[in-house]
């Protein structure tokens, strides 16, 4: 059980898809518009990336190395299309918002990483948690930096106001170039925090 939370813990922290390995970072930059916006395109990663690991570690065996990338997009794009039509059944006005980002999620880096890196050379289980962790670190990320490009932007979380009518909008925020300085703000702190735990964890080894 330890493991498998050391594995999944990961995903959050130490090895978070947006901030420390920088992939997939198009969508954090054109969807964290709004908080319902981040939050609705992080579940969406959450599922396929949890589902393309159970799903690739459960065939693993059967597919020939030679043609092992093909089988993983033609996965991940399968998966895709069932979230597309959830959404545009379920969630018609957020599916429209995300539009072509939606589809998108095929070629995100982080689903075929964790496929080729994690999921193909692990059991179900491992490559449950595996996903799961990456996609919990993913939409934390995507949330964070939409709540507080929403706040900053339009002073509302969610579409409730918060900081009242004395607040002048900080317009770059709901723009791609604010964004991205906020996203850089953010790399920074979880280095930091990442050192940080980092030490810790050598202090407590010394102890013990």
């Amino acid at each position: 059980m330890f493991e498998l939370w050391n594995i999944f813990k990961k995903g959050i922290v130490s090895e978070n898809p947006i901030f420390v390995l920088a992939l997939s970072l198009c969508p954090a930059l054109a969807v964290t518009t709004s908080t319902a916006n981040a939050l609705t395109m992080g579940l969406s990663v959450m599922f396929v990336i949890t589902a393309n690991n159970v799903s690739v570690s459960l065939i693993r065996k059967l597919v020939n190395p030679k043609v092992r990338v093909p089988v993983y997009i033609t996965s991940i794009a399968t998966i895709v299309t069932v979230v597309e039509l959830l959404l545009k059944a379920y969630i018609p006005t957020l599916y429209k918002e995300l539009g072509i980002y939606l589809s998108l999620i095929v070629v995100f880096a982080i689903i075929l990483a964790r496929a080729e890196v994690f999921a193909s050379k692990n059991n179900v289980i491992r490559s449950f948690f595996d996903g799961f962790g990456m996609g919990c670190g993913f939409t934390l990320a995507m949330v964070l930096v939409g709540t507080i490009r929403e706040l900053l932007g339009n002073g509302t979380i969610l579409g409730h106001a918060v900081l009242g009518e004395w607040y002048q909008p900080a317009l770059i925020m709901i723009l791609p170039p604010g964004a991205f300085i906020l996203i850089g703000y953010l790399v920074g702190a979880s280095k930091m925090l990442n050192e940080y735990l980092e030490k810790k964890q050598q202090i407590k080894g010394n102890k013990a």
